[in-house]
Parts: C-alpha cells; structure tokens; sequence
C-alpha cells in the first residue's frame, strides 16, 4: 500500500498523490464494474515515453529511407542491408534481428506474402508487386515497431484497393481510441466493419500488441470483435495497431521449410499497416508510423 507521499510506483519520482493516485482510484473504480484493467506494468512514465518518441523517430525515419530506395529490380535482401546499416548509424540496432530466431533486420512480405516475409538476394521486386516492409527498432532499451506498404511500378487495381483500405483500417482503428472510454474490440470492431464493407477479409492469427520496453508486451490487440470487449484504454498505454487484410479467404498458412513466412492460403493478395500508438489523456499519439 503506497502512502500518499511515497514516490509513486510508475518511476516518475514524483509523490504518489501528485502522479497515479488518482488514476488508480479510477481503475479500481472500472475493475469493480467487471472491467478488464490494465496492470501497471503497461502504464509508461513521462521519462519511458520520451525514450520511446525518440526510438519512434528512428524508426519511421528508417521507412522513409526505404521508400526512397525501393523499386523494381533490387532485392529484398539489399533492402535488408540497407536498413541495418541506417539503423545502425543512429546508434540503434534492429528489435527483430535474431528475436525468437529471426534471421534480419527486416520482414519483407509481397503479394500474397501475409508478414514475416524473410529478405533474400532471390527475391528481386518487380513492377506490379506490392511489398509490407515491418520495422522495429530498438534505442537505448525502447522499442517502436511500424510498417508500410510499398507500390512497385504499375499495380492492378485489386492491390491497389488493398492497400488503400487496409491503411484505412488502420485509421478507423486509430480514431476510435479515447482514453477512459475505448476498449480493445472497439478497435477490432472498426477494422473488421471496414474490410468486409470492402470485400476483404481480415487475418484473424495476428494483431497488434504492447510495445515500448520490449518488442512485444500486453495487450493483444485484435482486428475483429466486438464493441466493449476486453481492456479499457487508459493514458500511458504504448501499443500498435497493424490490420492485415486478405482479397481472398483469411485462412494462412506458415513456410514449412523457414518457419516464419506465413502466405495466404488461398494465394491471393495480402497487405499490412501498422503505428505504434501511446494514449494520452486527452486521445491518442502516433509515435512511429
């Protein structure tokens, strides 16, 4: 039990009346109503977050070099090297560089790739693919993690409509969050709504999650669902939200051979977005997009 002039327990050095009291009196408050709550170790401080903003700056700048490099005719493993090197040079490292065994710097996924595509001097991008490029990156022990799609040449019409919906599921997702009133379905809710007014499915075994101190945290944020379902957002909670949406059926399957590249299993086409997001009091914060 914290006395009120204790420093609270986020970190902050501040007295714990002046920082988190209130706040917890509030979740104490929902949780008595049956509302599934945070815990505190999803609740970052004001020194965690700028460290995190600073990361963000990293990473999405890493996007934008490579949407500036990529185009027909180079390799998914350049880009590979490309990104390591970019990284590298402002004193971060790749978040996903042999996590859990992952083998690079960057996913790549094209066409009916759904992520985790791996980087390779065989894939060599051509006018028509569309390709994910997922980043996450790690600075001074804070992560962000975002992706983007890319358009090679001259795309058909069917991928070019995947990209523009998917990248608006993603918003619908965003603008939904509100602190104290939002819950993880309304996101889901949004995003499934949207694809399927669309004709698009969406893929049901992935979703988005906590990040900031480490590559993945609490909660699983899910692309379907329903409204008011599972945890309430609340001020100081760091997560992304990444849709992926399928043209055809949302059955996947994963590469038997590299254990990672998960494809469509019906090959049709495949397409992804994603921002890490921090809730602030008063909405929500892109941190790296």
């Amino acid at each position: 039990m914290h006395s009120i002039n204790d420093y609270c327990w986020c970190g902050s050095k501040r007295s714990y009346k002046e920082c988190h009291m209130e706040f917890d009196q509030r979740l104490k408050a929902l949780k008595k109503r049956n509302i599934i709550v945070p815990s505190r170790k999803l609740i970052k401080n004001a020194r965690q977050i700028q460290g995190i903003k600073k990361c963000g700056i990293v990473n999405s700048g890493l996007l934008d070099m490579v949407g500036k490099n990529i185009r027909e005719g180079i390799s998914t493993e350049w880009l590979n090297q490309l990104a390591y090197k970019y990284t590298i040079s402002k004193g971060a490292r790749p978040g996903v560089l042999n996590f859990e065994g992952y083998p690079k710097s960057i996913c790549t996924s094209i066409n009916n790739v759904v992520c985790h595509g791996i980087p390779s001097k065989k894939d060599i991008l051509k006018s028509g693919d569309i390709i994910n490029v997922d980043v996450t990156t790690e600075l001074s022990g804070y992560y962000t993690d975002a992706s983007r799609m890319y358009r090679i040449g001259e795309i058909s019409k069917e991928a070019e409509k995947l990209v523009r919906v998917t990248r608006e599921c993603l918003y619908k997702g965003i603008e939904v969050v509100k602190p104290w009133k939002s819950f993880i379905g309304d996101i889901g809710y949004e995003v499934q709504k949207h694809a399927r007014a669309n004709g698009f499915t969406v893929a049901r075994e992935f979703g988005g999650h906590g990040v900031g101190l480490a590559v993945h945290e609490d909660p699983f944020v899910f692309h379907f669902g329903r409204k008011r379902t599972g945890m309430i957002l609340v001020p100081g909670m760091v997560f992304t939200i990444e849709p992926i949406l399928n043209s055809g059926g949302n059955r996947v399957c994963i590469d038997e051979k590299d254990k990672w590249t998960v494809r469509t299993k019906d090959g049709s086409l495949s397409a992804q977005w994603e921002h890490t997001l921090l809730v602030t009091e008063d909405g929500v914060e892109i941190i790296s997009m």
